[in-house]
């Protein structure tokens, strides 16, 4: 009795250990939308991207500063040494009177405001668009990163599915080859039976070493994405889930809205202002009149003039300086040309983005069509699967089916199941995908996603 009251206690304990293990496990679980955020956290490419961002967003500021007025304050020290010379006529040695050197203090402050530059306006301009092309090109890295995740955590379910697919096939052909070898054993099957299994069972193992290193290579991916370790197992998607068309149902309005709204277009479209501007700078820079106002406060301390030394002088002086470009050596022409040239190249280089685009939303947008067709074809294949493996489990009982039809069997439903998941993840990353695209993927977009998820 003893020995049965420790055993019994000895069972509690363990018992109440595995719960506390699983409440661990689901306390620390990790779901889509979880991932997401923690990517955005860690993920070393979006946080890039996101100090590029800090820098771009102060480019228009630098570009204001140069049409606002500048001050400027020097000081120097000197030293005057001159001659007084009373006869003209006579030897400049003989005649001159000679005083030392004296030391001299100067100040000056300059205010200078530009009246008219205008290759500082197409600067400024210049700047601005840089900043919204930081703005444009960050969104695109966080969508980016919402994909990358998302594509991690995909790959990880696929290849937890694709594992579970391969061990319930290893253990419904190993349960077939235990059953050749008996009716081999009392002689109701020949030896052909019993090898065809065993021929089988090895291949599935094979393909469970297989599919258990891929998903270790999966998690190992979404786990340096998230930062941390994942728990044993991520949930996929329900048994109930339902997934929907594309809204609106018209590939022409989503191309229609990724040529204006794609973050990379947006990111070109900037690109070619700038190399647009660029050409006015350069132009402007070398060829066009300035015209600044400047204001200037003068103090020498001590002053000299014409031999007479005075304790201080001081001069304000307000002007209009303009400056005219005559000549430089050809150079602007040359330097027009590469502006022109390269302006070219931006407008091309937006419409190759604007067509990129278009192929991607309209990639997306098929894939999300076609993905829910061969959800559907699956469903009804694997249904149909299921029923032919239960007849021919039916049949081998009775005789009229052979070992290698009930293996055939085995493996068509397994193999539809493995495609069926597939096809669920991989049209619901293409919905994500065709949201990008069109510049409308949002992190509630993640969280319908994470929605479908079994709890």
């Amino acid at each position: 009795m003893p020995q049965k009251s420790r055993t019994s206690n000895f069972k509690f304990q363990s018992t109440a250990a595995a719960l506390l293990m699983l409440g661990m496990g689901s306390a620390f679980g990790l779901d889509l939308s979880t991932a997401a955020r923690d990517a955005l956290g860690h993920d070393a490419a979006f946080l890039a991207a996101r100090k590029k961002a800090e820098a771009d967003a102060t480019r228009a500021g630098q570009g204001r500063g140069l049409l606002l007025p500048s001050a400027t304050a020097t000081v120097s020290r000197s030293r005057t040494d001159f001659d007084v010379t009373d006869n003209p006529n006579a030897s400049t040695r003989a005649s001159a009177i000679s005083y030392s050197g004296r030391l001299g203090t100067t100040y000056v402050v300059a205010l200078t405001q530009p009246i008219f530059r205008l290759e500082r306006l197409a600067t400024f301009n210049q700047e601005k668009e840089r900043s919204r092309a930081g703005e444009a090109n960050f969104a695109q890295a966080r969508i980016d990163a919402l994909l990358r995740v998302t594509q991690a955590y995909f790959d990880v379910l696929i290849a937890q599915d694709s594992l579970a697919s391969v061990d319930a096939e290893l253990k419904a052909i190993g349960e077939q080859l235990e059953s050749a070898k008996r009716n081999f054993e009392v002689g109701t099957a020949t030896i052909t039976d019993q090898q065809e299994a065993q021929a089988r069972f090895d291949l599935a193992t094979a393909k469970q070493i297989a599919a258990r290193n891929d998903l270790e290579v999966k998690r190992s991916a979404l786990s340096i994405l998230v930062g941390k370790a994942l728990p044993q197992r991520l949930l996929g998607l329900r048994s109930d889930v339902s997934l929907q068309s594309p809204e609106p149902l018209d590939v022409a309005k989503w191309i229609d809205q990724s040529r204006s709204a794609n973050l990379r277009v947006q990111a070109a479209q900037s690109a070619a202002e700038i190399a647009r501007y660029e050409v006015t700078r350069i132009t402007s820079a070398d060829n066009v009149p300035t015209l600044d106002l400047v204001a200037q406060k003068r103090r020498v301390d001590p002053f000299t003039l014409s031999s007479n030394v005075y304790p201080r002088a001081e001069t304000d002086t307000l002007s209009l300086e303009l400056s005219i470009p005559i000549f430089n050596g050809g150079i602007p022409l040359h330097r027009a040309r590469e502006a022109i040239a390269l302006r070219d190249k931006a407008g091309f280089d937006l419409e190759n983005e604007r067509r990129t685009a278009e192929q991607a939303t309209r990639t997306a947008f098929l894939g999300v069509l076609a993905g829910l067709s061969q959800v559907k074809a699956f469903e009804a294949a694997e249904k149909s699967s299921r029923l032919a493996l239960e007849s021919n489990l039916l049949g081998y009982e009775v005789g009229v089916r052979i070992n290698i039809d009930v293996l055939n069997a085995q493996q068509q439903l397994f193999t539809t199941q493995r495609d069926l998941s597939k096809a669920r993840y991989d049209t619901l990353l293409n919905s994500l995908r065709l949201k990008a695209a069109a510049g409308a993927l949002a992190d509630r977009d993640i969280d319908d996603v994470n929605g479908l998820l079994a709890k």
